[in-house]
């Protein structure tokens, strides 16, 4: 009970009361126009007010949409399960005059209301239109809103006030110039300051008439960054080829500056959330960022220090096959949700199982089990998938997590079981009040230790959040399980929720409202202000010459074969 009552506070927090109460009083409204049909089915004067009277709920709904939706029709998803009861209530009118039908319509639609009343409640949301004001005033009404439901906002020290004086004169000059690019370029700067993988931005303009400060060009070639703190070039195309710089090409300097110093000033931070990540990424960004030329110094093969001047490319992809390569990003986005639960054997002795999402089947049970904080589907599914490993020989195992897109951390937890005999926390929900966190629910992994026998590597990198985030770090926790990665996770945990579409729809911005908690009462898997990773891998696998040649030239799975090694040696 004490569970229930914690969920459903939790839900209370992170829902807007209005859209709650404007549902609920179309359920009364339902309520008691069967009450009325009961006492009036015999009177034909009192039935045509009563069909009538059948209308409200579908007048409030549409005064809703005016309200609520009207500009951004995005916003009908979310509202759906109540637009659908007020127009079911018309159905027991068809049947107003037949006792049986107008029994059976009623129950159905009795039974659907209530349903739909659930699964909206149990969905945390707090949905805002700005789409009718101007931008200065949109941004103004986002920049209040965050202040207010930002879940982060005191654990990572933001100071809106601040924020908003600094990014508005931007905001200004695109509403003087009515550029809606650099509107949202100015949202997307004011967003990258949070460092919050959960806080993503949509924007919908035409790209062909107004340009963008974070449109990328293509110079012919992308970058990364070795262990040794080298610089290389990789991706590279024929047309670079010819000035001397190749695969493997240590670069020194970008348009006159040292480049990883070009790197930290023209890409602050790229809204990573964890530093060392966000460096790694800034290199694939820099080497896209210039005018139609930019200057670059590198280190020919006779050792010496050259500068060519490259010219920006057209029809080149050169960021997104270094970006893909480097995180292990699939061709197909789908292609991550088809993959998922994946299950083969490597070889003779090593088991390998994809998890790129904690999913389960729908919204309603997907809610039941992230407050219940169990999935008994999935843990059969689990333990299935891994017997049949097991069965054709199985003695260690890879457990894929790059790119883990998140998802429900239930689901994860279930995972766990399966590895240790002890029981553990995982995560709790919470609310923040009066200045301090307060611990609502506890989520934790119920030892199961089938597997605990079976030595474990799970590979992780950026790309890993949220609910992925979360199994990650309790797989860490495991003495059989080692977490390993070039990069660690992305390092964000929270309850997302939040959303505020600004002025014509141009920009919509999503961010997190609910408290996950660590079993210490602080903001679970989180980076604070310092940008230091909560979660880090235990082991990093070695980013060498050849490790990046094996990524971006070769295009192998060095991450996959580095793991298999692994288990192997140990």
């Amino acid at each position: 009970m004490g569970k229930f009552i914690g969920a459903l506070r939790f839900m209370l927090t992170n829902t807007d009361k209005v859209h709650i109460i404007c549902f609920g009083a179309i359920l009364l409204i339902m309520l008691t126009l069967a009450v009325l049909h009961h006492r009036w089915k015999y009177y034909e004067r009192e039935m045509k007010l009563w069909k009538k009277l059948c209308l409200i709920p579908l007048v409030i709904t549409t005064v809703h949409y005016f309200i609520f939706v009207s500009g951004f029709d995005g916003f009908l998803m979310r509202y759906s399960p109540m637009y659908l009861t007020a127009f079911i209530v018309l159905l027991p009118v068809l049947c107003a005059e037949h006792k049986k039908g107008y029994r059976v319509t009623a129950s159905v639609v009795g039974v659907l209301s209530v349903v739909f009343y659930i699964s909206f409640f149990i969905s945390p949301t707090k949905a805002h239109n700005y789409t009718r004001k101007s931008y200065t005033r949109s941004f103004h009404a986002l920049i209040r809103e965050m202040e207010r439901s930002y879940v982060l906002k005191d654990w990572k020290d933001i100071d809106f006030s601040a924020l908003e004086e600094k990014y508005m004169p931007q905001v200004r000059e695109a509403e003087r110039e009515s550029d809606p690019a650099k509107f949202a370029d100015s949202v997307i700067m004011f967003c990258n300051e949070l460092h919050d993988g959960h806080v993503s931005v949509y924007t919908d303009y035409d790209r062909e008439k107004y340009a963008s400060v974070f449109e990328l060009k293509d110079y012919g070639l992308s970058m990364t960054k070795l262990d040794s703190g080298e610089v290389i070039a990789v991706c590279t195309a024929e047309e670079v080829h010819s000035l001397g710089i190749k695969d493997g090409t240590v670069i020194t300097e970008w348009n006159g500056k040292p480049v990883l110093q070009a790197a930290e000033e023209k890409i602050p931070g790229c809204g990573q959330p964890v530093r060392s990540n966000a460096e790694m990424i800034a290199l694939f960004e820099l080497a896209g960022s210039g005018g139609e030329s930019v200057e670059v110094s590198f280190i020919d093969e006779t050792d010496t220090e050259k500068t060519v001047t490259l010219s920006a490319l057209y029809n080149e992809h050169t960021y997104d096959d270094a970006y893909d390569r480097f995180s292990h990003m699939p061709k197909k986005y789908s292609d991550l949700i088809t993959s998922n639960y994946h299950a083969e054997m490597l070889d003779d002795k090593c088991g390998y199982f994809v998890l790129s999402a904690e999913t389960i089947e729908n919204v309603v049970s997907d809610n039941i089990c992230f407050y219940a904080g169990k999935s008994r589907s999935k843990s059969r599914m689990f333990r299935s998938k891994l017997r049949k490993l097991r069965e054709q020989g199985m003695e260690y195992l890879v457990i894929d997590m790059r790119n883990n897109m998140g998802g429900n951390s239930a689901v994860g937890a279930e995972l766990c079981a399966l590895f240790t005999k002890e029981n553990m926390y995982s995560m709790g929900l919470g609310e923040r009040k009066d200045g301090k966190n307060i611990r609502l629910t506890e989520n934790m992994i119920r030892g199961d230790g089938e597997f605990a026998d079976i030595k474990v590597v799970v590979l992780t990198n950026f790309e890993c959040i949220s609910a992925g985030d979360v199994t990650a770090r309790d797989l860490s926790k495991l003495p059989n399980v080692t977490l390993a990665g070039i990069t660690d996770p992305n390092g964000s945990g929270q309850v997302t929720g939040g959303c505020c579409v600004l002025s014509d729809s141009i920009v919509c911005v999503n961010y997190p409202i609910g408290l996950a908690l660590d079993k210490n009462g602080d903001p679970d898997i989180d980076t604070r202000a310092d940008q230091i990773s909560r979660d880090p891998v235990e082991v990093r696998i070695p980013f060498d010459y050849d490790a990046a040649m094996k990524i971006f030239r070769d295009k192998e799975d060095y991450e996959l074969e580095w793991a298999v090694d692994y288990l192997e040696a140990s």
